[in-house]
């Protein structure tokens, strides 16, 4: 019987000595099983039908078919198994076309041991699992996009405990809020829950409540919703 504690997890790369790589990392690591590898998006594909795996670590650019295809294909007949992206590649061109094809995580190929199984628990738990690289390019990606003013972006100048000047939006209370602008940040629950001195169930529960009032799926969209509502400053 599959312990549900372990994250099931497959490797796609074309290059034989990264994906080894990659496996022989991942093997090291508590909690992850590696149940197969594949050397591009079509195989990966079917290696996902047949052993269906928690997570499926992808690169992008492969033979036959690119891990962005892979991705969307693998979300839209295994919604059960979420994608990580793992590549060289951290420009917009690569970046938006995989978040958009489903993945809910970003990595770049320099990310250590502890990076990847986070990430991968990230996404498990129903996270993104992003770099703070690519945190970063989104938040920049997003001001650039922005209409009007910057200033709720550095936050108010008065008022530190308060979070946002104005009425939070959609029924948010002001510590929903706060935790928004701390997720934004790029914070971890645990970060959180220290910067907040209340204990992490605390902030799962005000994450949870939060998410359900904005309606967002994860933490990539509440950071972009943070941003679009100006919920960026940094609470004292």
């Amino acid at each position: 019987m599959t312990d549900p504690a372990v994250a099931r997890v497959l490797v796609a790369d074309d290059q034989t000595v990264v994906r080894e790589g990659i496996v022989m990392l991942l093997g090291l690591l508590p909690g992850i099983e590696v149940v197969g590898s594949a050397a591009d998006g079509e195989e990966a594909v079917a290696l996902v039908a047949r052993h269906r795996p928690d997570v499926v670590l992808m690169d992008l650019r492969m033979p036959r078919c690119d891990g962005v295809e892979a991705t969307r294909r693998i979300r839209a007949g295994h919604p059960g198994t979420e994608v990580v992206v793992l590549t060289t590649y951290a420009d917009d061109d690569s970046l938006f076309p995989a978040l958009r094809a489903g993945a809910r995580g970003y990595l770049t190929k320099d990310a250590g041991a502890e990076e990847i199984a986070r990430a991968i628990a990230d996404v498990r738990s129903g996270a993104a699992g992003l770099s703070p690289q690519v945190q970063l390019r989104l938040l920049e990606r997003l001001a650039g996009a922005a209409p009007a003013a910057p200033g709720p972006v550095a936050g108010p100048a008065a008022g530190p405990a308060s979070g946002p000047a104005e009425e939070p939006p959609d029924g948010l209370t002001a510590r929903e809020a706060e935790v928004l602008g701390l997720i934004a940040q790029g914070l971890s629950n645990t970060e959180i829950a220290r910067r907040l001195y209340v204990s992490p169930a605390t902030v799962k529960t005000h994450i949870n409540n939060l998410f359900a009032k904005t309606g967002v799926r994860d933490r990539a969209q509440a950071v972009a919703y943070a941003f679009r509502h100006g919920i960026t400053g940094s609470p004292q």
